[in-house]
């Protein structure tokens, strides 16, 4: 692992609900099996304590990432103090049902996933806890209105959606204040700049953005997918 960078990254507000973070995030969905191979867990833990080392608090996980893996090995690397560096992020809301793959946004599945998380992770408070996909099946307004009781309980600070529709953060946001959504924007996905982009400012939301390379593609070139394993997501999405 390279030396700590003297070099520390900027901390910015995300959304206007009070939360702080550093303006570059870790992705930690490639530490855990999904595109291809990783790395033996105790080099995932340095890489997650060089981040924090060098600024990067915001971490972000899901509880699908790995089938739930991530969030334990996130668990780990932030024992001994490094919990109260970092503000940390994670989903609910994609699920395996009989090897298929379900959107829920049920308030029973909701708050399950939450304690489920809390227990993975081993924490007892999510700073911004999205919504992973949003369930077409159940009204918004059910789904942010459990997520809204879990903060009221205190195992969750701040709430957010991926990958949402303008109309849905709306009527989302009039129920509990969203604080963050996050969805892909990069130089080849600007369709979230009709109408997402400028909803979110409008109403004082945080965007974070995912897959800002392209998924790679903008760091390797189109050699990119020669390097795929036959396990990447990427090789099939």
């Amino acid at each position: 692992m390279a030396a700590e960078s003297s070099v520390k990254v900027p901390r910015i507000k995300l959304g206007s609900q009070g939360l702080q973070v550093s303006a570059q995030g870790l992705g930690c969905m490639g530490m855990t099996p999904l595109s291809g191979p990783p790395n033996p867990e105790p080099y995932m833990i340095k890489l997650i304590h060089h981040a924090i080392n060098s600024g990067i608090t915001f971490l972000d996980t899901s509880d699908i990432y790995g089938q739930k893996t991530n969030e334990i090995l996130l668990g780990k690397a932030l024992k001994d103090g490094m919990r109260e560096k970092v503000e940390l992020a994670t989903k609910f809301g994609i699920r395996f049902v009989n090897g298929q793959t379900d959107i829920c946004g049920d308030p029973a599945y909701v708050r399950a996933a939450c304690e489920a998380s809390l227990k993975r992770l081993d924490i007892v408070c999510i700073d911004l806890y999205y919504q992973h996909r949003i369930d077409t099946r159940v009204p918004i307004e059910v789904t942010i209105g459990e997520l809204k009781k879990l903060v009221e309980e205190g195992k969750v600070k701040y709430i957010g959606l991926s990958e949402a529709s303008a109309s849905t953060i709306r009527r989302a946001h009039a129920v509990h204040p969203i604080t963050a959504v996050q969805l892909e924007w990069s130089l080849w996905t600007r369709d979230v700049e009709e109408e997402i982009i400028p909803t979110c400012r409008e109403l004082g939301i945080g965007i974070v953005a995912y897959s800002p390379l392209g998924q790679g593609f903008f760091s390797y070139g189109p050699k990119v997918v020669e390097t795929f394993s036959e396990r990447d997501f990427r090789k099939v999405s």
